[in-house]
């Protein structure tokens, strides 16, 4: 159990295998009647499929998981590895030792995120109509791969995905925080600014509805505090189906290690406040928001994971979670306050939002006036052009008609003369042919009709 227990504490810690490491070594039995359960039975051998991390190299990190977990010795060290040893790189350079097999699958694996990083690069280049995009340099935004060498996976590269996952998922949840934070003072902006379009008799309708919604959103049953006694105990009888009297925490763990690897994880814990959540949020309420109900679960989770996680590895263990049922705050725990019972925001706050949102609207306002200026400009060189391919088609008009007139062969579109064949004249015309015969005078004759007709004309001088 201690080897299996070091395991997950370096991968909860260093995110490598965050919660996508196969642990087979078996957990403490605990005998329990499953059929008294509600739900599908576990299959044994089962593979659970892991949530999404939230991280956009999500799928590299898993995929590079997989393939480490097929080596045999890089293994062995990840489970005698602490977390001092990971995070400083030095599991990293275990990865020399691994198989060729594995190191040309990673090598392979690496390839396809650069390629897939470089296309995502070029489609929002694209977006922006910017040319000549520097991909290598581009690149450096990006700090779960060393960008210097594209086509193999070394060290440094598991280094660095370990680090950039540890980094990223810490602050994870502070981002999640901050963007609902954002969603509620926009959700009150677009409602203060729609008030300022109705007259006041509209105005008052509206308001008392808001606080009607309000009212009825905050009439809803007691929330239990998350993780006491009382919580556990409506989910180990109302989710599990099992008799609160018999309620026993050992148990109560064992059936919800969905995994069976020991621990339990944040979306395991996540699950436990399902029933707590459907008390106060209903998807077919207008007052509801699903939005909320998703940070209240956060909120959840957090406040457990910081009564029971002792040693902050986000992994709740056994030994955790009997120690925390032992707690006065267990049995007697303070009453729990949902979003609707807090102040999310200042009006100070939401005047500072307001104010960087009249900033972007108008930069977009004058994004669009010069895209309009722009649009207008290409309109009027449209048109100029237009007159002068008319004017030059009435002069080229002009041009045929004045050629007609002056009795020369008309110009073709590009301005090649027309010309017509020879008319063809029956046999024996004096003109084309000498008489006496139908053949061709010879250069130089003339014939003698034509030459007497010109001594005609000469006049002698004395």
């Amino acid at each position: 159990m201690g080897q299996m227990r070091w395991t997950a504490v370096i991968v909860q810690q260093c995110v490598l295998l965050v919660t996508y490491l196969l642990i087979t070594l078996e957990a403490v039995p605990i005998d329990i009647d499953k059929t008294k359960v509600k739900g599908e039975p576990h299959v044994e051998g089962e593979k659970i499929e892991n949530p999404d991390t939230g991280l956009y190299y999500d799928e590299y990190l898993r995929q590079v998981i997989d393939v480490l977990e097929t080596d045999k010795h890089f293994r062995e060290k990840l489970q005698t590895a602490d977390i001092e040893e990971i995070k400083n790189g030095k599991l990293s350079k275990e990865l020399d030792l691994v198989s060729h097999h594995v190191r040309t699958r990673l090598d392979e694996l690496k390839r396809q995120e650069v390629a897939r990083l470089r296309m995502l690069i070029k489609a929002k280049m694209d977006s922006i109509q910017d040319t000549g995009i520097d991909h290598q340099a581009l690149l450096k935004q990006f700090e779960h791969l060393n960008h210097q060498n594209p086509d193999t996976f070394e060290p440094k590269d598991l280094d660095m995905l370990i680090k950039a996952a540890t980094s990223d998922l810490e602050n994870y949840d502070k981002t999640r925080h901050e963007e609902f934070k954002k969603y509620e003072m926009m959700k009150e902006h677009e409602r203060r600014e729609y008030l300022k379009t109705l007259n006041e008799e509209k105005r008052r309708e509206e308001e008392s509805k808001y606080e009607e919604q309000k009212k009825k959103h905050g009439d809803h049953p007691k929330i239990n505090h998350p993780g006491s006694k009382d919580q556990l105990k409506e989910v180990w009888e109302e989710a599990d189906g099992l008799d609160p009297n018999d309620f026993d925490p050992k148990t109560f763990f064992k059936l919800h290690d969905v995994n069976n690897d020991g621990f339990l994880d944040e979306q395991e814990l996540e699950a436990l406040f399902t029933k707590e959540l459907e008390k106060v949020y209903d998807p077919k309420n207008e007052e509801d928001d699903m939005v909320e109900m998703e940070e209240e679960r956060l909120r959840m989770r957090e406040h457990v994971m910081n009564e029971v996680d002792l040693n902050r590895d986000r992994l709740v263990t056994l030994e955790e979670f009997l120690k925390a049922t032992e707690k006065k705050e267990f049995l007697e725990p303070d009453s729990w306050e949902t979003l609707d019972q807090q102040q999310l925001f200042t009006e100070e706050e939401l005047k500072e939002f307001e104010s960087h949102i009249s900033q972007q609207e108008d930069e977009l306002r004058k994004k669009a006036e010069d895209l309009q200026k722009q649009k207008e400009e290409l309109q009027r060189q449209h048109d100029q052009l237009q007159a002068q391919k008319q004017e030059l088609q009435q002069v080229v008009q002009q041009m045929e008609q004045k050629k007609l007139q002056q009795g020369n062969p008309a110009s073709g579109p590009a301005g090649e003369l027309k010309f017509q064949p020879p008319e063809e004249h029956p046999a024996g015309n004096a003109q084309n042919h000498p008489a006496g015969g139908a053949q061709p005078l010879p250069p130089g004759h003339v014939p003698v009709q034509e030459a007497a007709a010109r001594n005609d004309h000469v006049q002698i001088h004395p």
